[in-house]
Formats: structure tokens, C-alpha cells, sequence
């Protein structure tokens, strides 16, 4: 699940969050450790316009800082940047800070990495806004070579050129997954060929199997073999019988039906989900995430 707190939007954000901080960031993430959640994931955005304020507000948490702090106090969830907006910054800053989180929670990283939407953010750190697909897909390769077990990477590319510069702590893992999110015809296709997983952004259920078998084609057609891990982002979720307004597009009910519809993205070729859970309260959102893990994911 995406951490609730460190992204205030408010397509998505409750109306509890606005007065949350770190302890309830703590609370949240030991609860998804015990339930036994997959990753808890971190945005990325350095500063907001005021044109987009009203909408996406200013509350954006720095991942790295985030990821790490919650990385000494959970011991199994994943930790994942959905997504890092890598072309705002050197491969080897990136590097340093991500390997250290890696490095510090034992292995848990997942490098989730999109291309920005806001121009302002490039402009004013002197970055090309119009260039910024081509600068990520170079930023993969040359964060493939910077996280990998090299104590001096090496990597020549057209905007990036190091070597003979070298880097501790290595991540723990020996290789750092790393997906792509975006679903652009552009953000797809740098998934499928570039990296080791998609995470979709906005795909409805009814647009995802076109999507994958894209995915799939494309891979294909390039000779790809490896590991893949497709992603879905699903509808809100109430386990339960809300007796609140929980919104026309959650869903809700017992822990049979929400496994029985959740099951669908399985059946699509969807090998990992990402949940949200309506809730009033941090003690009512802990309390579904519980729930979920207690009832729902055993029978998914």
C-alpha cells in the first residue's frame, strides 16, 4: 500500500491525514509489518507550483527520508519509492541515498522510478523538462550499474559519464528491483524493456489486460525472460459494512466477496496489488489493514 500521510493530495488523502505526522506514519507501517503487507510506498515531489497547490497540495514527504525512517522499525514489509522522479538528480546521488536505505533496512528496496509531471520542479532545478523520457531511461541504465555489487560503478551514457568513483555502503540486496511506473505509451514501454516491473497509474480494471498484453508483446519481441512483476492499483476497499459514506467506487463487504473480487486481477496476468482503505481515523485505518491481513489475503 502507498503510505497514507506522506502524500496529501486530494484525489486521495483523508480528511484525518491533514493533522497526522511521524507517529502515526510509525504506527501505520508496524502495522502493515505485522499483517504481513508486501511494501509500504513513498511519492516523490520536491516542491508544488501554487497553480497545482489546491489540488495536489504541499504535503509531499521526501521518500528517502521516509523509507528510511521507516526501515528501523519494521522488520519483513518491502519499501518502495512509487515513484522517485530519478531525472531530478544525478544517478550516483540517487545511488548513495537509495543504497543506504537498502543497506540500512537489510535488503527491503524497491527502486520505483516514473519521469514527473510538473515543470516547474525541472525548471528550477535547471533540469530539461522536454527530455525528461529519454534522461530516465538513461537514468535506469546508469542506476543499474551505481546499485549493483561494483564498490566503483562505471557507466558512459549521453548526459551521464562516471567511473573510478566509488560507493559505500553497497545495498544489501544483490540486485535492486526495479519498476517503472506510468501508464503512457511511453511509461509502458520503458517498463516492459527496462526494468523489473510495471506500476500503473490510473488503469481502471477494464484497461489493464490491454496494458499487460502490450507489456508482454513487447518483452516478446525483445527476447525478455527474466522476472516481471505487473502491478494494479485497485478500488478503495471497507472491509465491512461501512456506516459512513465510503464513496460509489469502494468496495465493500465481507472478507469472501472483497478476496472474490480481488481475485480478478489475478486472473488478468496481475502478479502484485496495491490497496487503500477508506477510514476516518489512523486506529480505523490500522484496524482494516488487520483485518485484511487476518481475512482477506489468505484467501487470495
Amino acid at each position: 500500500m502507498q503510505l497514507p500521510v506522506q502524500s496529501q493530495s486530494t484525489i486521495y488523502a483523508e480528511g484525518w491525514e491533514a493533522a497526522a505526522g511521524p507517529e502515526d506514519l510509525l504506527e501505520i507501517a508496524r502495522s502493515a509489518d505485522r499483517a504481513g503487507f508486501g511494501y509500504l510506498a513513498s511519492c516523490d515531489h520536491v516542491a508544488i507550483p501554487r497553480r497545482l497547490a489546491p489540488a495536489m497540495s504541499t504535503v509531499w514527504y521526501d521518500p528517502v527520508a521516509t523509507l528510511g525512517f521507516l526501515a528501523g522499525v519494521t522488520e519483513q514489509v518491502r519499501l518502495l519509492s512509487h515513484v522517485a522522479v530519478v531525472g531530478l538528480r544525478h544517478p550516483l546521488l540517487t545511488a548513495k541515498q537509495y543504497a543506504t536505505v537498502d543497506h540500512l533496512a537489510g535488503g527491503r528496496l524497491i527502486l520505483g522510478v516514473g519521469a514527473g509531471h510538473v515543470r516547474e520542479e525541472f525548471e528550477v532545478l535547471g533540469v530539461d523538462f522536454d527530455r525528461r523520457g529519454a534522461v530516465l531511461d538513461e537514468s535506469i541504465d546508469a542506476l543499474r550499474a551505481a546499485l549493483g555489487p561494483d564498490e566503483f560503478p562505471e557507466h558512459h551514457g549521453k548526459v551521464y559519464d562516471f567511473e573510478g568513483l566509488g560507493q559505500q555502503p553497497r545495498p544489501a540486496q544483490e540486485y535492486v528491483p526495479v519498476w517503472v511506473g506510468g501508464s503512457s505509451p511511453a511509461a509502458v514501454r520503458r517498463a516492459a524493456l527496462k526494468s523489473d516491473g510495471w506500476l500503473p497509474q490510473g488503469d481502471p480494471r477494464d484497461r489493464l489486460p490491454a496494458q499487460i498484453e502490450r507489456i508482454r508483446r513487447l518483452r516478446d519481441e525483445a527476447a525478455l525472460d527474466g522476472p516481471f512483476t505487473i502491478g494494479a492499483i485497485t478500488e478503495p476497499l471497507y472491509l465491512g459494512t461501512p456506516a459512513w459514506d465510503v464513496g460509489r467506487r469502494t468496495l465493500t463487504g465481507p472478507p469472501d466477496a472483497l478476496a472474490e473480487s480481488l481475485r480478478a486481477y489475478r486472473a488478468m496476468g496481475v502478479h502484485q496489488i496495491q490497496v487503500r482503505f477508506r477510514s476516518r481515523s489512523r486506529t480505523e485505518l490500522t484496524d482494516q489493514m488487520a483485518a485484511f491481513g487476518a481475512d482477506v489475503a489468505p484467501l487470495l
